[in-house]
């Protein structure tokens, strides 16, 4: 493996229902091109699946402001600051990091959306309803089915491989983030807002997959165009073909390296 060259860290995120543990393909790839990275979890996660899926409480009522100050305390007040890469809610996170100063340059990979989305499609509506449809859900800590999974993960992939994704990766996640972010339109102080409009802030790739189902095109589209009236730099790249799968599945490394060059380009 390549000693480490690159100035810069990388701090993965995961999103809802996956563990840390799945960005270890990335950390390695990484550290071949010169990158220190790793993947904390989030506050409430074991170091393991199933440790974590042995003790699904420890994640009741983590919320969006709880998973921005966590990281926040991961990264400090380094002398050079880091690139944080977050998928799914992992994604959103990455963008407030950035906006509060906290890191040189970020990655949305099919984030979670933003204040001021207003796009609603059907399949991130019916993605979210294991959560969504029973409000007692907000204090506490849900699972997908194999089911679900191959709903809102799987959906590009064949069945043998969703079911596998979902046997070795997936583990409960807190409700109160979904319940944040639908309601966040209708919140004067949401914690999913971000500001689009920050000048001083290093650049931002938002991707997405062009058949997510968990946050649709179309979403990650609109959160595009907030960042596209403000002066700060954003970039967006749809991988064609594939499903919010696409950092855990077969595919995840064509990812990983179109990161990688957007991440040479603007010079890291």
């Amino acid at each position: 493996m390549t000693a480490p060259t690159n100035i810069n860290p990388v701090i993965f995120i995961h999103g809802l229902w996956i563990h840390s543990a799945s960005w270890h393909p990335w950390i390695e790839l990484f550290g071949q091109h010169g990158y220190r990275a790793s993947a904390p979890g989030w506050p409430g996660d074991a170091p393991t699946v199933e440790a974590t899926r042995a003790n699904p409480d420890a994640l009741n009522d983590v919320d969006i402001e709880m998973l921005v100050d966590h990281y926040s305390r991961i990264i400090g007040a380094p002398e050079v600051k880091p690139i944080v890469i977050g998928h799914s809610f992992g994604g959103l996170i990455a963008q407030e990091l950035l906006a509060n100063d906290l890191a040189a340059a970020a990655v949305g990979i099919d984030p979670a959306q933003i204040k001021g989305v207003k796009a609603l499609p059907f399949a991130q509506i019916r993605s979210a309803f294991p959560v969504l449809g029973n409000p007692a859900n907000r204090h506490r800590t849900v699972g997908l089915t194999p089911e679900q999974f191959r709903y809102a993960f799987g959906n590009m992939l064949t069945e043998e491989e969703s079911d596998a994704l979902h046997a070795k990766w997936t583990i409960p996640g807190p409700g109160k983030p979904l319940f944040q972010g639908a309601a966040a339109n209708f919140s004067r102080h949401s914690p999913a807002k971000v500001d689009t409009n920050k000048a001083d802030r290093g650049p931002l790739l938002l991707t997405s997959g062009s058949d997510d189902h968990t946050v649709p095109l179309k979403v990650t589209e609109e959160v595009f165009a907030l960042y596209e009236k403000g002066p700060g730099e954003t970039d967006l790249h749809v991988f064609e073909g594939r499903g919010h799968s696409l950092t855990i599945d077969s595919g995840w490394s064509d990812v990983a390296h179109v990161v990688l060059k957007w991440l040479a380009q603007k010079g890291f």
